[in-house]
Order: structure tokens, then C-alpha cells, then sequence
């Protein structure tokens, strides 16, 4: 039986045509649901030409929060941090840790590497050591092949730094890979990258069928992929902050600075120990990383991706930051891997993301490493601040407060009253629910 649902020839129809499909098909005809969508385009067509240039089949933007966290001290410049985020109190709270911070030293940052990697995965029927006999006359012939796409990024630093071979046959008959390293500067350097493996493939195939010494049986080399790789442990950068215990001041419910620090150590340590709580706790650095990572049009995904790979790299998933108490003084850092870029790719293309890195003074993309990964320890800071204090709960439904209020339809002057009502109460849907079942009135007195 023929789905009345299906469609052929989708993506060769206008933006009008595919609005008119999906809501005749799955709106029964609501025209509401056409004004939803043109409220949430762009008011300039050209702009939203952009935007619909970075996706397929696009029929609309989806907004996102675009905040700013002021008071980033890093390094000794004080940054106006950009962050893209829906979830409450993650701008806020990276805010309030800047702050904390500011005073205290601020934020020190050092890149431990920018290399990228990426692999031509192969199989040869031939024996391994001649394989590696053979390579050195295969990586010049690969190097001789890529001259030309590598010669604008040598000139701004960059490039293939090296090549080397990894023999994968204890696991999987005939099985190798042809491992690259490569600098990309400013650029996040995916496509880069990806050119060169390609290219490289096709050398690796003709010189194999050309070879003269070899025998036919070993002519045959099977190219199974080329791609780089988002994992990026020789591209991380550490951020870090400390001071001396007596100066992290007194926190809540009268805790001291020596408890506040021993807690602290305690509750990093956890995250080190127990993967479930590890998880959790690195979802809460990305709270902060992602934030920035979006905000200056980078992949989130592929940061995300890198680490948690990182974050599992001796067999067993931990905390991406540490804590140390030391002669009374207390250290906490981040080590990130960070593949992120400032020119190229969307940093250019979407109008935000480049006003992001314009608030960031157009860093470098070595400078914007540094500034992500302070992100993220500040968001690690603030929350594990909550969670050994006051508890992770109270500040979080504090600001989640006013979406539980626009849920229910509350009115500006009941969205006043509630605040009010609830500055000294525990905040939950069902007592914000009472609360306006009750007229959500200001109270005298």
C-alpha cells in the first residue's frame, strides 16, 4: 500500500513548496504552523539565504539563547565570554566563577599541542616488513603528490608535520595505516585534511600498481577509507586557577576555606574514581565548552567527541579536571583536547559566530583553545562550588524558575510576584503550580 506520507523529488523543491508538503501532510492544513516558521526566519532574505546555505532542506532557523559572561581574566586579558546555550544558569554560573576568579589571579592557559591527525586505512596481502622497507619511497611519493594543497598552509606555518606507518595485522589480516600529522593554524582544517588523505589514497593506489619490484600478488592494495580523526590528544590546552586556601574566602552555610578545599579535592577525586559520576561531571565542563564552541561557530560534536575518547584514554572513563591541595594551596585544572578554528568554515559565514570572535578581540585559533578551555573549568568550578554547598538544585531552579512561569502562562506582573515569592522557598513545577492556582499575587507586608 502506497504511505501517503512519502515524497519523491523533496529536495528539488522550494523552500514554499516543502513548507506547503509537510504542513498539508503532517499539520492537516494548519496555517499557524506556517507562521511559526516565518517567525523564526531571518527578517534580511539575504542572511537567510546564508543560513539556509549551511544545511539541506532547511525550512526555518531554531533560535538559541546567545549570552555573554563578562570578567574572564586569562591569562591577563579580560574576556567577554560568547555562549550558546538553552540550559539554565550555565551563563550564569560561568559568570560567577569568572568573577570569583578575577580577583584571585584569574585563569592561566597553556597549549600542550595543536597537531591533528588523520588515516588512510589500507590492506596489503604482502609481508609486513617489506611494507616498512617500502614506506620511506612511499611517503615521498605522497609528499610529492600533496606539494600543492600543502603550499598555502606551509606559508602561514602550517602543514604535514609527519607520516609514519601502524600495522593493525595482529588484529585484522592485511591490515595498515598510513597515520598524518598535520598543523592547520587558525583553521579548524578538516577539509584540508580530508584533500590531502584523499589525494594521498590515490598515490598510495599507483604506486602500488606501478612499483616495478614488486610481484603481482602483491600489487593489489585495497584503500578501505581516508578521513581524519576528531580525536585530538596532541591538539589540548590546559587551563588552570589557584591561590592560596585562606584567600578562597568563606562559603555557604559558614563552610571554611581549609573544609571548602578538602570538600572540593574530595568531590574532584570522586569524578576521577566512579565513571558515573565522571559522566556527569565532564557533561558540566561542556555545559561551559560547548557554550563557546557554538557561540564562535565551531563542531561541538566533534569537540564533545574528542573528549570523551580523552577522558577514557588509560581504559577507564574519569574527570577531564583535576585538584590539588599543596602547602596550602589550591590548584584546579583542565586538560582539553580543543580542534577549533577562527577563520574558515562557518567563523566567517554566520553573522554571530563572527561577532563572537570579533568580542574576542579575533583571536587566534591557539587563543581560542585557551578560552574554551577556561570556560570549561569555570563552569566545572561553579558547579561543583553548588553541589559541596548550597547543593546543585537551589541556583539551578532559581533560573529555571521563569520557564516553569512561562509554561503555566504566568502574566509579567505574576512572573514579579513569584520571583518575590520565592526568594526564600524551594522551587519545583508543582509549588510554582500552587502558587498560581492561588492567583500568584504580590504579597503585602
Amino acid at each position: 500500500m502506497y504511505d501517503t506520507k512519502t515524497v519523491k523529488g523533496f529536495s528539488k523543491q522550494t523552500k514554499e513548496e516543502k513548507i506547503a508538503w509537510l504542513i498539508d501532510t503532517f499539520f492537516e492544513g494548519d496555517a499557524t504552523v506556517k507562521e511559526v516558521l516565518a517567525s523564526h526566519s531571518h527578517s534580511s532574505s539575504s542572511q537567510q539565504r546564508i543560513l539556509d546555505g549551511f544545511s539541506e532542506n532547511t525550512i526555518a532557523n531554531f533560535p538559541m539563547p546567545y549570552g555573554v559572561a563578562p570578567n574572564f581574566l586569562i591569562d591577563g586579558t579580560t574576556y567577554c565570554v560568547p555562549m550558546v546555550i538553552e540550559e539554565s544558569s550555565v551563563v550564569a554560573a560561568a559568570a560567577a566563577a569568572a568573577k570569583f576568579w578575577m580577583s584571585r589571579g584569574g585563569f592561566k592557559t597553556t597549549i600542550l599541542g595543536t597537531e591533528k591527525v588523520g588515516h588512510i586505512s589500507f590492506v596489503w596481502p604482502g609481508e609486513a616488513d617489506r611494507l616498512q622497507d617500502l614506506f620511506p619511497e612511499i611517503e615521498t611519493a605522497i609528499r610529492r603528490s600533496i606539494a600543492d594543497l600543502t603550499a598555502n598552509m606551509q606559508k602561514r606555518g602550517g602543514g604535514v608535520s609527519k607520516l609514519y606507518l601502524k600495522d593493525f595485522t595482529d588484529q585484522e589480516p592485511g591490515l595498515y595505516q598510513i597515520v598524518g600529522h598535520f598543523e592547520t593554524v587558525d583553521s579548524m582544517g578538516a577539509n584540508f585534511i580530508n584533500s590531502i588523505l584523499e589525494t594521498a589514497a590515490e598515490t598510495i593506489r599507483c604506486f602500488f600498481d606501478t612499483y616495478k619490484e614488486l610481484a603481482d600478488d602483491e600489487r593489489h592494495v585495497q584503500v578501505v577509507m581516508s578521513i581524519l580523526s576528531n580525536y585530538t590528544p596532541s591538539c589540548t590546552v590546559r587551563a588552570e586557577v589557584s591561590c592560596p586556601i585562606a584567600d578562597l574566602g568563606v562559603f555557604a552555610g559558614n563552610l571554611s576555606p581549609t573544609a571548602f578545599a578538602e570538600r572540593f579535592r574530595m568531590a574532584v577525586r570522586i569524578a576521577e574514581i566512579d565513571p558515573y559520576r565522571a559522566t556527569t561531571h565532564n557533561k558540566g565542563i561542556y555545559n561551559g565548552v560547548d557554550a563557546v564552541v557554538l557561540a564562535t561557530g565551531n563542531d561541538f560534536r566533534a569537540i564533545e567527541a574528542a573528549g570523551h575518547a580523552y577522558a577514557a584514554r588509560d581504559g577507564q572513563y574519569r574527570s577531564l579536571s583535576a585538584c590539588s591541595i599543596d602547602n596550602d594551596t589550591f590548584k584546579f585544572w583542565i586538560d582539553l583536547p580543543l580542534a577549533v578554528g577562527t577563520v574558515g568554515g562557518l567563523t566567517n559565514l554566520h553573522p554571530l559566530a563572527k561577532l563572537s570572535l570579533d568580542m574576542l578581540g579575533k583571536p587566534s585559533g591557539a587563543e581560542l583553545m585557551r578560552i574554551i578551555a577556561a570556560a570549561g573549568l569555570a563552569q566545572n568550578f561553579a558547579a561543583l562550588r553548588s553541589l559541596i554547598t548550597t547543593g546543585i538544585q537551589q541556583g539551578h531552579m532559581k533560573m529555571h524558575l521563569l520557564n516553569i512561569l512561562r509554561h503555566l502562562s504566568a502574566t509579567p506582573e505574576q512572573e514579579v510576584a513569584a520571583v518575590r515569592h520565592f526568594c526564600d522557598k524551594t522551587v519545583s513545577f508543582s509549588a510554582v503550580r500552587a502558587f498560581m492556582d492561588l492567583g500568584g499575587e504580590i504579597e503585602e507586608g
